[in-house]
Parts: C-alpha cells; structure tokens; sequence
C-alpha cells in the first residue's frame, strides 16, 4: 500500500493544469484519486486503467516523486542526431561525388556519419530514415545496359559483318 500524503492531490493538480499531453495528464489524475481516498479498482474504472497500473504509478509516485511524470523518460521515438542545418552540411560531401557521377556508397556514409554523430550503429535503418528525411533514395546501378540489344541480334549482326 502507498500512501499519499493530503498536500500531494493539490501539487499534483496543479501539474495537471500545466501539462498538455493528454498521457501524462491521466496518470497526474489516477494518483491525485488516489490521494483523495479512491481504491485502485475505482481509479481503474474512472482512468481506463488496469487496477494494478494504477498501483505501479503511485509506487513510482511514492518513490520518485512529480519529476517521474513530468519528464518523458522514453528511449524511443525521434532519434535525430542532427538537425536540419548539420545534416545538409554532412550529406554536401556526398552530394559533390554524386554530382560527378560517381556511386556513393551507403557504407562510406555509415562510417562517416558514425564519426559525425559519436556513435555507432548497428543497423543501416537509422541512415537509411536519415537519407529519406532529407530527400534522398537509393538507386542502384543495372547490371546491363538499358539500351543494349539482345543476344538474337548481336548474333544476326555479328554473321552480316563477318561475311
């Protein structure tokens, strides 16, 4: 059992009123309940959450206080490690080469973007979203000419001129 004490409802109340997202407004709201006497299964019933998260999230109340919901702890979601000044500024090494003509290669763009953002990635997926954000695709080179003839007619070609 975690006990709140009388003075949390109203702090929590006035975090509520600050917060715009919605998910942290309802887990501000299902510990205030809780700090107004309702049981876990009534905050359950009110929030639309299971009885035992309501439970969880006046433990990490009790534990870590306000701070626990203000700040978004998540690892996930926008992983940008540059913005859009920095990343025009890191792919105009590779536009120069592709602007010659030359194939850019993802790998040499894994490595360099490795250096430019201090870490290094296990998977091509992050350059890969990086590269679309900014506009570029892969196109990758055809094994054979596109305007090259068949082999039928090489071969008529190739008996006209011998004789």
């Amino acid at each position: 059992m975690y006990k709140i004490s009388k003075n949390d409802p109203e702090i929590i109340k006035a975090e509520m009123e600050k917060t715009k997202d919605a998910k942290i407004y309802a887990k501000l709201q299902a510990v205030s309940l809780r700090g107004q006497g309702f049981t876990n299964a009534e905050i359950a019933t009110i929030t639309g959450y299971n009885s035992n998260y309501v439970g969880e999230l006046c433990k990490k109340f009790v534990q870590n206080g306000i701070d626990e919901f203000i700040t978004d702890g998540r690892k996930g979601g926008n992983n940008r490690h540059m913005d859009k000044f920095d990343a025009d500024k890191f792919l105009e090494q590779f536009y120069e080469k592709a602007r010659k003509g030359q194939v850019v290669k993802l790998h040499e763009m894994v490595k360099a973007y490795d250096e430019a953002v201090g870490k290094e990635h296990k998977s091509l997926s992050s350059l890969y979203y990086f590269l679309n954000r900014h506009g570029w695709r892969k196109i990758v080179p055809k094994k054979q000419h596109p305007g090259k003839a068949s082999d039928e007619v090489i071969e008529a070609s190739k008996k006209l001129t011998l004789s």
